[in-house]
């Protein structure tokens, strides 16, 4: 008995060693913590339970039969973040490169198999140089029943990709298929062909930081997220995003008690918008000043800016929200901004998460960039994930609300449940000055007379009370009670029920 403890314990020490001392101290100068390290700090002290410590590799092909560590280059298993359960792999750099074998990918889809039995988010700390080349079709093989399971457990469980170094090839289509993408700056990128090769098949010189860096992906490509400064960072910022989210999609989102009154008020909201209707003003002032204690976890902050999402909490419960931005673009809808928002509300949509929406949008962006871009089916991603969003729905148009746009950005006729207005929105098909200028096209020559009917226009559909007799808007509301009018209405949709027409699946205009 006593020689197989001995021989458990040395099999344990080997596996937590991984490639050893000295590429463990090459992974700390390099500023990246090793993958045990991660998931110490992931999870809550001394909850992690690890799965195949001792799985190895059964690769025989190029000196590979002698050459096996305990665990082959994945850490595997469960544990509690802040109390709840969660599953995780965190790739071994130090161990083959945090190659992907056979064996390692059948370690990572045991977790994200069990999972989905129980119900509980994976998260995925990608660090690895992609395939195990020795193993040849296997790995790809192993690559392929990762990305089945990804699409298995979309909507179903969250799933969420921390890549920490790289992830290229084959390997970036299983974080591109998770719901949230996070990088780590300096030290992590993500391409499927890699500088050498673009070099070699397009002739253009390109950096591994410039073709699929933290900052490209972030700000360019809109593939992530989210980026951190370094390892400790993204790990605690992940911990604070998990707080958000619920564990399944039976699950309900959940709720943390918050000393922030649900009926508080907020004055300063009154004088926020300019009175100059093409002056713009700063739509995060809104969100900081109506969420629980200024606390919002935005996403893309980077991508796609005449747009903002991200998570917050209102009297305790989780809530999703999207708000156009006026600085950027005058708040435009365009392609990058379109797509942003409708992945976002089909994720809340999937996991239970009510939707808050505050408007002011002038239009969709014109022009043949766009047009020739796609504008018409990208925009129609975000209306089609709104009129499919059967979660609570709350829309606030603060100031404009014009032509299709309003349409999309979830009014009542896409099933929004609760629809406010500040006293100065403007819901009309386009701006007072472009509608008096096609119906009066004929005075173009009597600036006076095209001001006074400009005038006109404006007092006869530059407010929200045409569309209130409507009950398009079920109330205009001052900017100083917007959350405590929120609030309520969540209160009175919590128990909300609607089912869609049961079909396979929609098709979305991809």
């Amino acid at each position: 008995m006593h020689d197989i403890q001995q021989m458990l314990e040395e099999k344990r020490a080997k596996a937590r060693l991984g490639g050893g001392d000295k590429r463990i101290a090459a992974q700390h100068a390099k500023g990246k913590l090793t993958a045990r390290e991660r998931l110490e700090m992931l999870f809550d002290e001394g909850s992690f339970e690890e799965w195949d410590m001792f799985v190895e590799h059964r690769c025989v092909d190029f000196g590979m039969a002698d050459n096996k560590i305990p665990g082959d280059g994945v850490v595997t298993g469960y544990g509690l973040i802040n109390g709840r359960l969660a599953f995780a792999f965190s790739q071994d750099f130090t161990v083959f490169g945090g190659a992907l074998s056979e064996a390692h990918a059948e370690k990572i889809c045991k977790v994200m198999d069990q999972a989905m039995k129980v119900g509980a988010p994976v998260i995925g700390l990608n660090d690895s140089g992609g395939a195990r080349i020795q193993e040849g079709v296997a790995s790809l093989g192993g690559y392929a029943d990762v990305f089945q399971r990804n699409v298995m457990a979309s909507g179903v469980i969250p799933q969420i990709s921390m890549i920490m170094g790289p992830c290229a090839g084959g390997a970036v289509y299983s974080p591109a298929m998770t719901d949230f993408i996070f990088m780590v700056k300096d030290s992590s990128y993500m391409f499927v062909t890699g500088p050498e090769v673009v070099k070699t098949v397009t002739h253009e010189e390109v950096t591994a930081e410039e073709l699929g860096g933290a900052t490209t992906h972030n700000s360019k490509s809109g593939v992530a997220d989210l980026s951190f400064d370094n390892d400790v960072e993204a790990i605690l910022m992940l911990r604070r995003f998990f707080n958000y989210l619920p564990l399944n999609n039976r699950d309900k989102a959940p709720s943390r008690p918050s000393g922030d009154p649900g009926n508080r008020v907020d004055m300063s909201l009154d004088t926020l918008v300019p009175d100059n209707a093409n002056k713009p003003y700063d739509m995060k002032e809104l969100i900081l000043k109506t969420v629980d204690d200024g606390d919002f976890f935005e996403l893309q902050p980077d991508y796609a800016k005449n747009i903002i999402i991200g998570m917050g909490r209102m009297d305790g419960q989780t809530v999703g929200i999207v708000a156009n931005q006026p600085l950027v673009l005058a708040g435009c809808l365009d392609i990058k901004s379109s797509i942003k928002a409708a992945r976002f509300v089909r994720f809340c949509d999937a996991f239970n998460i009510p939707v808050i929406t505050f408007v002011d949008v002038p239009g969709f962006m014109p022009g043949t960039a766009q047009e020739y871009g796609g504008i018409i089916k990208h925009g129609a991603k975000l209306l089609y994930a709104y009129a499919e969003c059967t979660v609570p729905k709350v829309t606030v148009i603060t100031r404009k609300a014009y032509g299709g746009a309003y349409d999309v950005m979830s009014s009542k006729h896409l099933r929004g449940d609760v629809n406010f207005a500040w006293p100065n929105a403007e819901i009309a098909v386009m701006g007072a000055k472009g509608a008096v200028e096609i119906i009066f096209r004929e005075d173009k020559g009597d600036p006076a007379k095209l001001a006074a009917k400009e005038a006109e226009y404006k007092a006869r559909f530059a407010n929200p009370f045409v569309a209130g007799a409507r009950g398009f808007i079920d109330d205009v509301i001052q900017p100083h009670e917007t959350r405590k009018r929120i609030c309520r209405s969540l209160a009175m949709l919590k128990d909300k029920k609607l089912e869609n027409p049961w079909r396979k699946h929609g098709n979305i205009p991809l």
